[in-house]
């Protein structure tokens, strides 16, 4: 209990003296609001407008550090309580909230008084859980057929009940017990994906670690990164998280929980219900796919690593880098407080009698008058060989198809609108980019995806399977489709 209070960022977060307002704002842009990356300009400019009407409330130098300054302070090593990384091909630094933020904003919440407690739910709840367990544990055929057989003798006299006019309908409490618990549920899911992200960053970063301290032969590093690599898919973490994630891509179950979300909330007992509920299968996917994502980088490192032409060609570089990865790995706990020291500013003198004298261009005559037609022979056909697939047309079928579903794969797009140029068109369809919808891979399946060429013959190729799916903001695709239907 002692290390925790000293070492855990959730409670160092609770004794911080700006506590108030790193858990209001983080709540506010985190939690409320479900974001899971914000670039530091628009979290600094948010920041800003908070301390300026807080400083307007409470005096000039309540809180007199500058946005991008507190910022940094809460991503530093000593506290974090935000993650600053760099995307992928960008230069500008995001933000995301650690799981220690959700953890402290959970239990501040749980401090507010409530003025309905329900506890009938969450005891049906514990009691069905114990029956799974036991049900699930059972190995006996015996015993399974006994079990099944009570279950359909109380849905036979339900069902007689039922037809005799005796229909048990929950009233306002069970209702308002139900949805209170079924909240509750959804959202700390959503907060554990942050967990469980950042328990696989963590994996990451041994594996790197491993790869850069690493002084062995090659094929022994092998072994120990794909021993990682198998551990981590095949971890109790891992596949419940991927079942979950198989689960979440299933348009019929999609689909099924917007139904039931919209007519719960439709209810007069359940009052106001939460906002935050509309948004939460948007949430699930976005939290889902990027910590798909963070299990990718593993398999983009150890691809990267395989590459025997890089690592002959830029040995030497490749020994820098490991010796600087394996000084940071050592230094990473570690504060650093970096100084630079010169000793003055000397300015650059340039008198104008050194400059040179302008000296003209030299232009040299063209005569263009004696052009011969050449004779050679050459083969032209190399000028219309190349393909050119125009992505716009590849974007529009996509943006078609999600006009009456939210999601298509790569194997339907294909079905309904055949591939015209071949490969080259396959590929230019994973590589698609749009705000409308995203291109959700998964990596552990293939399919295999036929056409017929120019020539008449029927090719086929193995590709994972990719998914084509509305981004929580393309409520513009969903809206045309309603319309046109």
């Amino acid at each position: 209990m002692a290390r925790l209070r000293k070492h855990h960022p959730a409670w160092r977060l609770l004794r911080a003296e700006n506590a108030v307002l790193v858990l209001s704002f983080l709540d506010k842009v985190f939690v409320e609001q479900g974001i899971r990356s914000i670039s530091g300009v628009e979290l600094a400019d948010r920041l800003d407008d908070e301390l300026y009407a807080l400083n307007e409330r409470l005096g000039a130098q309540a809180f007199p550090k500058s946005a991008k300054a507190y910022l940094d302070d809460w991503s530093a090593t000593q506290a974090g309580w935000l993650r600053k990384y760099y995307p992928p091909d960008s230069d500008e630094a995001h933000y995301d909230a650690t799981p220690a933020v959700e953890k402290a904003v959970a239990w501040v919440r749980s401090l507010e008084a409530r003025s309905f407690i329900g506890t009938e739910s969450r005891l049906n709840t514990v009691f069905e859980l114990l029956r799974q367990m036991k049900f699930g544990a059972e190995s006996d055929p015996e015993a399974r057929l006994e079990e099944l057989r009570r279950r359909r003798l109380e849905l036979d006299e339900e069902i007689a009940r039922v037809e005799h006019g005796e229909v048990a309908v929950l009233d306002r409490a069970g209702l308002r017990d139900r949805y209170q618990q079924m909240t509750a549920t959804a959202h700390e899911l959503l907060a554990d994906f942050r967990e469980v992200e950042a328990n696989f960053r963590h994996l990451d970063r041994d594996l790197r670690r491993r790869i850069a301290v690493w002084d062995g032969a090659k094929g022994e590093l092998l072994d120990e990164v794909l021993g990682s690599r198998e551990s981590i898919a095949e971890s109790d973490q891992g596949r419940s998280f991927q079942a979950f994630y198989d689960f979440l891509l299933s348009y019929r179950r999609q689909e099924e929980l917007k139904q039931l979300l919209a007519e719960i909330e439709a209810m007069d007992a359940i009052g106001e219900p939460d906002p935050r509920m509309r948004r939460i299968p948007h949430a699930w996917l976005d939290a889902a796919e990027r910590t798909q994502a963070t299990v990718r980088q593993l398999s983009e490192q150890l691809r990267r690593f395989l590459d025997d032409r890089i690592w002959s060609e830029d040995r030497r570089v490749m020994e820098l880098m490991t010796g600087i990865e394996a000084r940071a790995a050592t230094l990473r706990d570690v504060p650093v407080h970096l100084v630079t020291e010169i000793d003055a500013m000397a300015p650059t003198i340039t008198l104008p009698m050194e400059r040179p004298l302008y000296t003209p261009v030299t232009r040299t005559p063209i005569d263009s008058t004696d052009i011969q037609a050449g004779d050679e022979e050459f083969a032209a056909s190399a000028l219309y060989e190349a393909i050119y697939v125009d992505p716009a047309r590849l974007t529009s079928a996509v943006e078609h198809a999600l006009q009456e579903k939210p999601q298509v794969s790569l194997a339907e797009l294909v079905r309904e609108h055949p591939l015209e140029q071949g490969l080259a068109e396959l590929v230019a369809y994973l590589a698609l980019s749009s705000d409308d919808f995203a291109v959700v891979f998964d990596d552990s399946r293939t399919e295999d995806i036929t056409w017929t060429g120019t020539d008449g013959v029927e090719h086929t190729a193995h590709a994972p399977v990719a998914t084509f799916a509305r981004t929580s903001g393309s409520a513009a695709l969903a809206h045309t489709g309603s319309e046109e239907s």
